[in-house]
């Protein structure tokens, strides 16, 4: 079972986003919080695979709640729940580690896939508007930089292609039908991607395939 917290100031929200995930039969809500702080403290009380964090919550946001429960739960992956108008927090998270983040609204399929992805080590990155956010606020135009093509030229050029997919938001088995290789060898090839680049996750590998300039096409 993938171990759920739930943190949102909203009662109503927690409870519908519970309903939602127990449909998949396979994720169990181990805990919820209506602040930051008590997402924190459940997170240090409880093994959880993955927490849902609001980003305005009182006490303590959820931005800030997500930096302390990746120091006290390194193991732990956080998603950002957002709304349209929090674009700079949610770049703000995504460069401090988060695993991705959800749009209140989306569906209830996309949610279960979404936890269940988190948990596998994999990031959210498949929303065509996480990848408009990211290119906004550290796309290529803006940010492109010497030092990201320096770090990316230690790898290979099939190396190369995987990072440009990950930066595009494609799963392990997405990257595995575009290169038509095996999701074995798609997953080793990120694992490997992620320790050249000293990246703690995929969504930091795709900021900076943008920096770099391996994605010049538009979405």
């Amino acid at each position: 079972m993938i171990r759920v917290l739930v943190a949102d100031d909203e009662a109503l929200i927690r409870a519908g986003i519970r309903m939602v995930l127990e449909m998949g039969g396979d994720i169990e809500i181990v805990a919820e919080a209506g602040t930051g702080a008590q997402a924190v403290d459940l997170v240090r009380k409880h093994t959880v695979d993955v927490a849902l964090l609001d980003i305005r919550m009182p006490e303590l946001d959820g931005l800030a709640a997500a930096e302390r429960i990746a120091a006290a739960a390194p193991k732990t992956r956080v998603i950002m729940l957002t709304t349209f108008g929090e674009d700079e927090y949610v770049v703000r998270a995504l460069r401090g580690g988060a695993a991705g983040f959800l749009l209140k609204d989306t569906p209830p399929d996309d949610l279960i896939r979404a936890v269940r992805r988190a948990a596998g080590g994999e990031s959210i990155l498949s929303s065509p508007i996480t990848k408009k956010l990211i290119e906004r606020y550290v796309g290529p135009e803006r940010f492109r930089s010497d030092d990201a093509r320096r770090r990316i030229s230690v790898l290979t050029d099939r190396e190369r292609e995987v990072l440009a997919l990950v930066g595009d938001g494609s799963s392990n088995s997405e990257i595995a039908q575009s290169l038509l290789i095996s999701e074995g060898t798609a997953k080793a090839h990120v694992s490997r991607i992620l320790t050249a680049l000293g990246c703690a996750n995929r969504v930091q590998a795709a900021i900076l395939a943008h920096e770099a300039g391996l994605l010049t096409r538009e979405d």
